[in-house]
């Protein structure tokens, strides 16, 4: 026991040296001492209780040395063994809820995550193998009437962008992990997991084996409800009683071995009688090339089609999944109101829902009806946390994220894990898809009240020449999310070497060895445990190819890079030059901005210069441009100190001297909120969105980029003060929309 101790013991502190960054050492196995830690307990569960108490000893030195870097990796790591754990006592469990309590004083994301991980404990506490038992469930989609949700990951891959030999490694790892995850496995897993859980050292655990792999479908299918309604039995009580749980679980166990296996009566040898591993088998992933913008929608509806008519009244099916379809009756239509007009007389019609102030409730109250029947919208429908759930703090109690409901009878039963793998390219793409699904929601509101949706992304970055800079360009958004969260860089960022060495290897066609999908088991690690997200802000960009036109529009999220075309525009054709017009590189450019300095007090500024080019920049190069994004619901706070353009000119300098004109180059950087931007001397521009090659725009005159608004929202009205004509001070009131941002789910979100 001692040396087991002491090698789970070494486990976590390489796991901890790797977080503190001074072991250059580790580099070379970064990211496997993770795998490598949870692996031991995975092969042997008996050491669970003893990494338990390791986990716990080492957060509870880190919180009295105030040393806050490990506590959220540490936390996670405690809860991912506790999920797939059995035998761990009550002492230990009320152990890790005392500590989750008393983080709750410290600052966010650590008081978010400890809520999180508190309320897990506690239904673990009352009822143990809940948080196993819903896992299965729910990724494994089981049909469970007590346990409804479910959950898909959903793996994006750009074959443009990705190599083929990626693609096919990857779909090969995913296939042979669903080969050995049946229903029929999951089903046995789950009663064998409550079963040892509850029971202890009572658990006859081989015998138990032995018996599920030799019962019928029909029987399996028949003791896997009765072990989910005890346990979602007792969880949904105010008060559950862990021996109440006890007992009934007892009578499932006595009925699947005989009376012979009642507590402490069974015979056999204990060690031949050894406790099997009881593994949580990976999420169902389903992998999709990438090759149409609308593919995230069509994918996510048909998620939800299968079991749409189970939970949709008439009038939201009728309003669902038309997008498939042409939109024949899309526009209002108007309703002649031959009624009174007051509320209280009209009957309450079956299309329409029964408010809690409703007059069957409450006394009734004078109020006007429109004639013109309008669509029941939720008060927070535009509000990007109805992807999320209502507004708040992000909870998980065991059940998927933003179970709660939108419009009433409706539940959010269904979550879609979106993980997109690739670079900054790639995550344009996403940026252009989300901004597509959320303005088709304004029209259709299909997905919103059903569906949870969470977006994850993985670098996969080409290899780069040993002499090129060690953070490649095209791998910013990844860079910014290792400096917001440690974890994040550690575990995720460190699977682009893996992946391309999978790549490498031969095929492995014999399906019926064991291996150890390391790639597989990160993915799954990154979607369970990722739960805490950093919004990013979509710009628009407005494209003028000719002024008297209307512009075209599209999005970017990282990056807006501009160069000044060699040939001029052909309307130039034979005009004479202007006089005195300057010669050399670059054109002349009259940019029209809102400068937002240190001090967030924006202000308007138009100049003119002679430039060879303009980058346009949305992520953050350095640690102080953190404080731009927000870790946690972004209705906290004003627009303008989360949206900010880094924009960067390279602007053409004159010097005349003895020897002649001479030309160069500085590059003059500031912040904006918004941009405008147009050629003077005729010269086009060329635009490239988010470094994709794909997305080019040539001969344009002029662009105009600004804060990507959120569809159908709501401007908020702000007040302004200011002096009119007569030197008084008024008020003024503006409206202002809300931006549209997208989230990336991390572990802990952006770390203050």
């Amino acid at each position: 026991k001692e040396n087991v101790e002491l090698d789970l013991q070494r486990s976590v502190q390489a796991v901890l040296r790797e977080l503190s960054a001074q072991a250059p050492a580790l580099q070379s196995n970064q990211g496997m001492w993770r795998w490598s830690l949870h692996k031991k307990v995975e092969r042997d569960p008996g050491k669970s209780p003893v990494l338990v108490r390791i986990l716990l000893r080492e957060l509870e030195k880190a919180e009295s040395e105030d040393v806050r870097r490990v506590i959220i990796p540490l936390l996670l790591t405690l809860m991912y063994v506790l999920t797939k754990a059995t035998g761990i006592t009550e002492e230990l469990y009320r152990r890790a809820y005392a500590f989750c309590i008393r983080l709750l004083t410290l600052p966010a994301p650590y008081c978010t995550i400890a809520l999180d991980c508190a309320i897990r404990l506690k239904m673990e506490t009352a009822v143990p193998g809940t948080l196993y038992q819903r896992t299965v469930i729910a990724e494994q989609n089981l049909m469970s009437e007590l346990y409804p949700y479910q959950e898909r990951v959903f793996l994006f891959v750009d074959p443009e962008l990705v190599s083929a030999a990626v693609c096919s490694a990857l779909l090969l790892e995913i296939e042979a992990a669903r080969e050995q995850r049946t229903p029929e496995a999951c089903m046995r897993l789950v009663v064998s997991h409550a079963l040892q859980a509850a029971l202890g050292e009572a658990c006859h655990t081989g015998t138990l084996h032995r018996k599920l792999q030799a019962s019928s479908r029909r029987v399996l299918e028949h003791y896997f409800h009765a072990v989910v309604a005890a346990v979602e039995q007792v969880a949904g009580e105010a008060s559950a009683s862990r021996e109440g749980h006890l007992q009934r679980l007892e009578e499932i166990y006595c009925s699947l071995l005989g009376p012979a296996a009642a507590r402490g009566r069974c015979g056999g040898d204990p060690l031949q009688d050894r406790q099997p591993s009881i593994p949580l088998p990976s999420p169902y992933i389903t992998f999709h090339l990438w090759t149409d913008l609308e593919q995230l929608w069509k994918e996510l509806v048909l998620f939800l089609r299968p079991r749409s008519q189970l939970r949709l009244s008439a009038d939201l099916e009728a309003l669902d999944l038309q997008g498939l379809r042409r939109d024949r009756n899309s526009a209002r239509v108007s309703v002649l109101s031959t009624d009174s007009g007051i509320e209280r007389d009209l009957p309450l019609g079956a299309d329409e829902f029964l408010a809690p102030s409703s007059p069957e409730t409450e006394p009734a109250v004078l109020q006007r009806k429109g004639g013109i029947k309008k669509r029941a919208w939720p008060p927070h429908c535009s509000m990007l946390g109805t992807w999320d759930g209502p507004p708040g703090l992000h909870r998980r109690t065991g059940r998927p994220s933003g179970d709660g409901e939108l419009l009433p009878g409706v539940s959010r039963v269904h979550t879609a894990h979106v993980l997109v793998l690739g670079d900054d390219r790639m995550l344009g793409q996403l940026a252009q898809a989300y901004h597509r699904l959320r303005t088709r929601e304004t029209k259709k509101f299909c997905l919103t009240p059903r569906l949870s949706l969470q977006l994850y992304y993985i670098p996969l970055l080409t290899p780069q020449d040993p002499a090129a800079s060690k953070k490649p360009e095209l791998g910013e958004l990844a860079s910014f999310l290792g400096r917001a969260d440690p974890w994040y860089e550690s575990t995720v960022n460190t699977l682009c070497p893996a992946i391309l060495k999978l790549a490498e290897m031969p095929p492995c066609l014999d399906t019926s060895r064991t291996v150890d999908p390391f790639i597989l088991d990160v993915i799954t690690y990154y979607v369970r445990m990722g739960t805490q997200p950093i919004y990013f802000q979509l710009y628009r960009v407005k494209i003028f190819n000719d002024l008297s036109q209307e512009p075209t529009e599209d999005i970017f999220l990282t990056e807006l890079k501009v160069k000044i075309q060699d040939s001029k525009s052909p309307k130039e054709g034979s005009s004479p030059r202007r006089r005195g017009a300057a010669e050399g590189p670059g054109g002349e450019l009259s940019m029209c901005y809102r400068k937002v300095p240190l001090s967030h007090r924006p202000r308007g500024v138009s100049v003119a210069v002679r430039a060879t080019g303009l980058v346009l920049k949305a992520i953050p190069t350095s640690d102080t441009g953190a404080s731009g994004f927000s870790p946690c619901t972004p209705a906290a706070a004003p627009v303008t100190d989360h949206t900010c353009l880094h924009v960067s000119v390279t602007e053409v300098v004159k010097t005349s001297n003895l020897a002649g004109r001479s030309f160069s180059t500085v590059t003059n950087t500031f912040r904006t909120s918004n941009i405008q931007v147009q050629s003077q001397d005729q010269r086009l521009l060329t635009l490239w969105l988010d470094k994709d090659n794909r997305r080019t725009f040539r001969n344009v005159v002029r662009f105009e980029a600004d804060p990507c608004p959120e569809p159908c929202s709501r401007a908020p009205k702000s007040k302004m003060s200011g002096l009119n004509s007569h030197g008084q001070e008024t008020e003024r009131t503006t409206a202002r929309p809300k931006p549209l941002l997208m989230p990336i789910n991390t572990f802990s979100g952006i770390i203050q």
